[in-house]
């Protein structure tokens, strides 16, 4: 069982914690609205690195100066 503080990767912990307690990831996924695929992504993440890993990783830059809204 994975345990974090970390607000953004609560979410994805708490799957990955009801896939291993329900012994069922198709229902795991069901309940908490996500898909299979974005379930063994996030596995395949804490597989390779550590929870820190499931921290989203924007592709996007931010503007260095982003225009002031009137």
């Amino acid at each position: 069982m994975l345990h974090t503080n970390n607000q953004i990767i609560k979410h994805k912990v708490g799957l990955l914690n009801l896939a291993e307690e329900l012994q069922n990831v198709s229902r795991a996924c069901k309940v908490m609205g996500v898909s299979r695929d974005t379930f063994y992504r996030y596995q395949e993440l804490v597989k390779s690195g550590d929870i820190d890993a499931l921290i989203n990783k924007s592709r996007r830059k931010r503007p260095l100066n982003p225009m002031p809204i009137f």
